[in-house]
Formats: structure tokens, sequence, C-alpha cells
């Protein structure tokens, strides 16, 4: 299966979640690539949408390896066995955590400035990627969110590995994806004819377009 973007993937996901039929749901993205994707379901759904920032804990020698995440409280996720196999020392993963952090607080600063979470407590929060490759970027978002007492989690991406979903199956409520792949050399771009990277300004557009939707729905509603 192959999207032509972000775009085209996101409206086919939320096709398929709004099948599940979740009450008060909450959409938080996994920026960059879960934004546009976000935008899709929290339209279809008509509900309100924002970002959780996590971020991959790569190796110093390959940065798109990754071994785990961080999230924006310290929570931190990762592959074990993989770490003892690349033999890095305790320092050298406190480091990469410790610098990892400061660009998850950047971002969030960036994207969110200082709003406070959404409330989610209760509610039946949507976590979204444009895809899963290890899985452990959205295991530590979905350890995060726990922390707020959601009434349930459900993890939605558009493609997702064999091996993240393995991963995430038993950590979640529900798991929405419209493909899985078992191929060796997963990739997420190869799953899209289009795949550009986002920049902080277009996800702050798109959080701007959602939070404008959000409050004149509001208003239509006490009105």
């Amino acid at each position: 299966m192959r999207f032509l973007d972000r775009g085209d993937a996101g409206q086919r996901l939320a096709e398929t979640v709004a099948q599940e039929d979740l009450p008060d749901p909450v959409v938080l993205a996994i920026p960059r690539g879960g934004v546009p994707i976000a935008a899709c379901i929290a339209g279809e759904l008509g509900c309100v949408w924002d970002v959780v920032v996590v971020r991959k804990l790569a190796f110093p020698w390959n940065p798109e390896l990754g071994f785990g995440a961080v999230a924006l409280d310290g929570t931190t996720v990762h592959d074990g066995k993989l770490l003892d196999r690349a033999r890095l020392g305790l320092e050298e993963v406190v480091q990469i955590k410790r610098e990892a952090l400061r660009e998850v607080q950047r971002r969030d600063r960036t994207y969110r400035g200082g709003r406070p979470l959404l409330p989610t407590g209760g509610c039946s929060v949507i976590l979204t990627d444009d895809g899963l490759a290890s899985g452990y970027t959205m295991l530590a978002a979905v350890e995060f969110v726990r922390k707020w007492k959601p009434g349930c989690v459900v993890v939605a991406s558009p493609v997702a590995s064999g091996s993240a979903v393995g991963l995430l199956r038993p950590a979640v409520d529900r798991l929405v994806t419209l493909h899985v792949s078992d191929a060796c050399r997963f990739a997420v771009a190869g799953f899209y004819h289009t795949f550009p990277q986002l920049t902080d300004e277009e996800v702050l557009t798109s959080l701007e377009a959602g939070q404008a939707h959000a409050s004149a729905a509001h208003q239509g509603l006490v009105a």
C-alpha cells in the first residue's frame, strides 16, 4: 500500500478511526509528521487536537538509528537488547537522553507556547504519527499520556512495521493501522509518493487552524 501524501493517508485513516466509535475523543500528534494525520482525524471526528512532543534516542554514529525515546517529562523507553549489542556506556546514554530532552522541551515551547496540556482524564486519547518504524517513539508517548488517566489510549498510524505492532499492541487499548509491513528494511517514506520534511512553521500553521476551528465550533454550540 502507498499513499499520495500525508493528507491522503490521514483521510483514509480518519475514516477507519471513525468506525471505532470512541467516546470523548482527543487527538494528539507526534510532530512533525503526525500533525497532518491528526488534523484529518480530528476533522473527521469533530474533536480538538494538539501535539505531544517526544524524541528518538539515537546512536551517535547513526542519527537515523534509534534505541529508544524520551517524552516531555523525562519518561524514557528503550530497546535493552539493542543497547547491549551497541555497548554504549551509561554516561553516553545519559548524555544522549539529556540532549534529546532539551530538544523536546524546545519543540514543546515552539509548538505549544506554554499552553496547558489538553484535559484528557476519562477521554479517548488518539495518538497519531505518519508511520511506526521501531515503535519506541510512540511507546514513550503512550507511557507519558497514561499518566493523565485517559479513559483509553488508541494509537493510529497509516502504516506500521510488524515489530512496532508487536511492541505497542500490549501497551494500548486499540491500535488502528491501514497496513502492516514485515519488510526487513522498513522505511516510512517508502509508503508515500510524496513525503516532504515538515517545518516548525507548517506545524504551527496547522495547530493555529485547528484551534480556530475548535473555537468556532465551541462558540456555535454555546450560541
